[in-house]
């Protein structure tokens, strides 16, 4: 696994610790990893010569079968490295895409996943095929005289992806079918959105009993599923939606791919934004969240924060609240629930805030939830016996 620092505004992580979920989700064993620092991505073979030999003696020292790299790579760039290493190249987008095709089960997921790999693929025709090279022509051969493979290929390419296009709108129709039919019955519609293996199918399953397949590993499950939820505090049902979940550089092909999954969240009246409350990168994984939901003009919804896995927080580290606020990297306030979906703790506090939504307020002052204090500075937090190294800005409650 590479991971290559760019300097100041470029996506890199030190630790790779999310690339080596990533190559676990996708059925790989991580043997080694390796950072370098540039100051620009080189053009042949992005990390330069001398760090691409010092990478190929680890791959001959672990035997390892592949490279992944932890940035995007453009066709040339990994051409040329598997040439130089002898192995098989793949980068970020080319490693979540695999993730998605294996795990995609229902049909609209694989059309999605099907139509962004083909996306992918049409940049890198000339990655692998020597024969893409020659030309083919003449009497009772496809193309026409003078026509390489690679044309051929790219406009066999091209054919399926307006096929999968086709196939796609036909499945957009259905969904907002379904979307009218909640609001002629007058449906109040929530959906839990957040990163990638933060708990939302285990809360999904918490509060419908749905039974949806969880694991722990990024992009457990990728289709949207919805389901009825009764609130005795409103004597009223619910329509609650889970849908896929979010990563840091998440390729624009499925951001793409996924609209017709992702209008679940833009039509929604609540999003319940669910956050690991253990990971020690937190706010850019919200910060993350935050980003794609305005891609898909979903970040003035309201929302609730939901942090999870409050059971797997070491006792110093328990909230001392199980409900504040929280504010968002915009500057707009949120009621921020603490809970954990494996036990049950805290469940019963989020059903109320729920119900409060439905009701018509989340309670954000203290003239409509006299459980907040006025005094709350949302700009200077204040913090509960948690040490900063640990988790900075972490817990923020009321004075």
């Amino acid at each position: 696994m590479v991971g290559v620092n760019f300097g100041r505004g470029s996506s890199y992580d030190g630790t790779l610790n999310e690339l080596a979920l990533l190559v676990e989700s996708a059925g790989d064993v991580p043997v080694a990893k390796i950072t370098a620092n540039r100051q620009a991505p080189d053009a042949a073979l992005f990390v330069g010569s001398g760090k691409a030999d010092e990478i190929k003696a680890l791959v001959v020292m672990h035997q390892a079968q592949a490279v992944i790299f932890d940035q995007a790579l453009s066709p040339a760039q990994q051409r040329n490295l598997e040439r130089h290493l002898e192995v098989e190249v793949l980068d970020r987008i080319g490693l979540i895409l695999e993730i998605f095709a294996d795990r995609a089960r229902s049909h609209e997921g694989k059309l999605q996943v099907e139509l962004a790999r083909l996306e992918y693929l049409a940049t890198r025709l000339v990655r692998r095929w020597s024969h893409l090279e020659r030309q083919r022509g003449g009497v009772g051969l496809r193309g026409g005289p003078g026509e390489t493979q690679i044309e051929l290929d790219r406009r066999m390419i091209e054919t399926k992806i307006k096929s999968v296009k086709e196939r796609l709108v036909k499945v957009k129709k259905q969904r907002n079918t379904q979307r009218r039919s909640r609001e002629r019955a007058g449906t109040f519609r929530i959906s839990l959105v957040g990163y990638t293996n933060a708990g939302k199918s285990t809360l999904f399953n918490a509060l419908t009993k749905a039974g949806a397949y969880t694991a722990n590993q990024l992009f457990a499950t990728l289709d949207t599923t919805t389901r009825q939820v009764f609130l005795a505090e409103t004597q009223t049902s619910v329509a609650l939606s889970d849908t896929v979940g979010f990563i840091r550089d998440l390729p624009h092909s499925l951001v793409a791919s996924f609209e017709a999954t992702l209008q679940e969240a833009t039509e929604a009246n609540v999003l319940l934004h669910v956050i690991d409350a253990g990971s020690q990168a937190q706010h850019d994984q919200i910060n993350e969240v935050m980003r794609v939901l305005a891609s898909i003009g979903a970040a003035d919804l309201p929302q609730v924060l939901v942090f999870n896995k409050c059971d797997c927080l070491s006792a110093d580290q328990q909230p001392s609240v199980q409900r504040d606020i929280y504010e968002l990297p915009c500057g707009r306030a949120c009621v921020r629930v603490f809970v954990s979906a494996l036990t049950g703790e805290g469940m019963d506090v989020l059903r109320g805030v729920i119900a409060e939504a439905v009701l018509g307020g989340l309670g954000l002052d203290s003239s409509t939830n006299p459980e907040l204090d006025p005094r709350f500075d949302m700009h200077n937090p204040i913090d509960v016996d948690v040490p900063r190294s640990v988790h900075p800005d972490f817990f923020t409650v009321r004075t």
